[in-house]
């Protein structure tokens, strides 16, 4: 094996880890959490404002969508997050997500 073929492997194997140190980072969803699949109703949101959907449970992730004050969505399952508030994945008609738990409050459903 020559130097060329050495500089070449360790480049490689570099580029692995660096990428699979990246995929492991951006993959939240994958944490520890717990099953909800449940009603819930937004709240905590102003009337004229909207709550941010995210692709991941961060809140500098991308916006996917948006949802309205008192709107019902369904919770299929939360992350606990160190030193902040749950995100939970959330459905409602065609959009997907993750929303900042402090902005949901279980439906009744006798009420509903």
């Amino acid at each position: 094996m020559n130097k060329n073929h050495e500089k070449l492997l360790v480049a490689t194997l570099c580029g692995l880890i660096i990428t699979g140190a990246a995929a492991f980072a951006v993959q939240p969803a994958m944490a520890a959490g717990y099953g909800v699949d449940h009603l819930a109703r937004v709240t905590g949101v102003a009337q004229w404002d909207q709550l941010n959907v995210r692709k991941w449970p961060a809140s500098f992730s991308r916006k996917i969508g948006a949802l309205s004050p008192n709107v019902h969505v369904w919770i299929e399952r939360c992350i606990e997050v160190e030193n902040s508030t749950d995100w939970c994945l959330v459905e409602r008609n065609n959009t997907r997500g993750w929303v900042n738990g402090r902005y949901l409050q279980l439906a009744d459903q006798s009420g509903i």
